[in-house]
């Protein structure tokens, strides 16, 4: 099947500096799309205002986890050395809060971490071992010096002409029609066995 015939994945517009990818992505965030990214070899200060992101859900789920492993912490302690096993040293009681405070640390720390890993990975839809960016030969400058705003054809306002006029007066320096050849995700039988 030729490419004329396959609906794209995306389009890929590619900009030669931060400043007009920053520019570029006010303009599309203004135009309404929704299903969209940009790439950059490096953070852009003001993108994410620029896109018009909210801010991360990531936070509150490690602030719960924190405290999950806060309050776990605390009742493991106090049902291992008050309940479960108590032993009297010194006249002191069974359960005493100053000594399981590092233990309580710890336990908030390596759940915020766990929350952090797998939250990330959860709201990025990862692992993803696959994505049509990777089917685009310009695309692996993205790492090293160009700028790139990519919006994919899922995106409810996506139309292949007026989208791709909009990236062109954005003044891209490259405009292409990306398109998945592997739109399972898995390779062909050919592609696995050489």
């Amino acid at each position: 099947m030729s490419d004329k015939d396959k609906k794209p994945a995306l389009i890929l517009a590619e900009f030669g500096t931060a400043y007009a990818v920053l520019h570029a992505a006010e303009r599309v965030r203004d135009a309404g799309y929704k299903t969209w990214d940009t790439h950059t070899p490096f953070p852009v200060h003001g993108m994410d205002k620029a896109m018009g992101l909210e801010q991360s859900k990531l936070g509150p789920i490690v602030f719960g986890a924190a405290m999950t492993g806060t309050t776990v912490a605390f009742f493991m302690m106090w049902w291992m050395n008050g309940v479960d096993y108590p032993l009297v040293i010194g006249g002191k009681p069974g359960y005493s809060l100053p000594s399981q405070i590092p233990i309580m640390f710890e336990l908030t720390v390596l759940f915020s971490a766990f929350a952090s890993v797998f939250g990330m990975f959860g709201l990025n839809k990862l692992p993803r071992h696959h994505h049509p960016l990777f089917n685009s030969e310009r695309f692996s400058s993205c790492s090293d010096d160009k700028f790139f705003i990519g919006i994919e054809a899922e995106d409810p306002k996506f139309d292949l002409e007026k989208t791709q006029k909009l990236l062109e007066q954005c003044h891209a320096d490259h405009v292409e029609l990306v398109y998945d050849d592997n739109e399972g995700g898995l390779p062909s039988e050919e592609e696995a066995h050489g």
